[in-house]
């Protein structure tokens, strides 16, 4: 599977989420994760609104009455975080940000890009830490970057490990900060003891935990029957579950990219009622697009009007 990278855009209509513990100890009850302002879907709402499209407004506030993550990429990622941060201690709750820059990042395919190198990224790991500081934050590291990597991703260095466990190491260092790697999702369950071996590889030890189902579609209970696969191979180590999409499941093993007749999923929550699962995340924004995958969709990361409106329908 591949994410698209967050972009507050509606294709052809706009231009472009607490505390610290013992890793793998349960989060304590959180007072609400952090809406950010400016979603794209909260552009959509103000956009129906202003052309009179009441009939889209019901979908399109449920989308943005949710707390959905920041993904952070680029130059601009410390500053974005910053603010989002701020805001949210503002506010009293938790924000989720997705880092997502990793050199080589989704094998060159629809959402390529990261740090042009090694060095480059260490020095982006530096400000995002540096601009989190002394506030809350659960962090999803890395969409990707380990199940690639285990399944042969070309542009994946030899110290990609070594730069995933640094950068675990100095979000770490920050006690309010919460850090889940990413895991894949049950599509690799019968890769789990190597995904495990690239945890562990990639600093899981120093993690909170992992994430599952970052940007797919696996239903919950296949999501969570995946996390206890490779928790039972990781010492009991926690996870949280990408819910974003996965209201109808995945329309097969391989339809990762903008499959049909999918649905919003349960809303972001850390009352799972599973002592393994930390949280359900909406980590994917619901609606924006996973790439071009040859029907003529917005590129990934753009929000799409239509797709999110089925979505929520």
């Amino acid at each position: 599977m591949r994410r698209g990278r967050v972009a507050a855009a509606l294709a052809g209509l706009l231009a472009g989420s607490l505390a610290a513990g013992c890793a793998g100890a349960p989060p304590p009850p959180a007072p609400g994760f952090y809406r950010w302002p400016g979603t794209a879907a909260e552009q959509a709402v103000r956009l129906a609104q202003e052309q009179g499209r009441t009939a889209d407004l019901p979908a399109l506030r449920r989308l943005a009455a949710q707390p959905v993550a920041r993904w952070l990429t680029g130059d601009d990622a410390a500053g974005v975080a910053a603010q989002v941060v701020t805001g949210a201690a503002a506010a009293g709750q938790l924000p989720v940000l997705v880092a997502y820059d990793i050199p080589g990042r989704d094998c060159g395919a629809y959402s390529r890009g990261g740090a042009a190198d090694p060095a480059a990224y260490r020095a982006w790991v530096d400000r995002l830490a540096a601009a989190i500081g002394d506030r809350a934050a659960w962090v999803v590291l890395e969409p990707d970057a380990v199940a690639l990597t285990v399944t042969g991703c070309a542009t994946a260095g030899a110290d990609r490990y070594q730069l995933l466990a640094y950068a675990v190491g100095e979000l770490k260092a920050h006690p309010k900060v919460r850090v889940y790697l990413d895991a894949g999702n049950p599509g690799y369950a019968g890769q789990a003891a190597q995904i495990a071996d690239g945890l562990r590889a990639a600093g899981l030890q120093r993690a909170d935990g992992f994430a599952v189902n970052v940007s797919n579609f696996y239903t919950t209970p296949q999501s969570s029957a995946y996390g206890r696969q490779l928790s039972g191979l990781l010492g009991g180590k926690h996870f949280v579950i990408d819910t974003s999409r996965n209201g109808n499941g995945a329309l097969a093993p391989t339809a990762w990219c903008n499959p049909p007749g999918r649905a919003l999923g349960a809303p972001p929550t850390t009352a799972t009622g599973d002592p393994s699962v930390d949280a359900f995340l909406w980590v994917k924004n619901p609606g924006e697009s996973d790439g071009d995958c040859g029907r003529g969709e917005p590129p990934a990361g753009e929000f799409w009007l239509d797709y999110a409106l089925g979505l929520a329908k």
